[in-house]
């Protein structure tokens, strides 16, 4: 069984999440399935960040990272509490940032 680190979980996740803002797409998708294995609290919590950072080309480095910061915060709350979170969580990221290297041809 591998041991999860779980504030890199909420770190990795928190950057895809703001990564994949730009992607209407990919950011639904997301959001979708987040909003399923988190709640739905959570996935409005994402529309939230995507109004913040929208328009996209108007997103200084500074907000996208302090946006980056509250999900890692809030992911990190959560795992504490719901740690049988942390596996699926990362599963999901696996994919998603397989996604959208694939979408962008960078890393998120």
């Amino acid at each position: 069984m591998q041991v999860l680190h779980h504030p890199r979980v909420a770190w990795d996740t928190a950057r895809l999440i703001v990564a994949t803002v730009p992607d209407d797409e990919l950011f639904d998708w997301l959001r979708s399935e987040l909003g399923e294995l988190l709640g739905p609290d959570h996935a409005g919590s994402l529309q939230d960040t995507r109004r913040r950072l929208q328009p996209w080309a108007r997103t200084t480095p500074e907000a996208a990272a302090v946006e980056a910061g509250r999900w890692r915060v809030r992911l990190e709350d959560l795992l504490r509490t719901r740690p049988e979170a942390a596996e699926p969580l990362r599963s999901l990221i696996v994919i998603a940032s397989e996604l959208h290297r694939n979408r962008t041809g960078r890393p998120a």
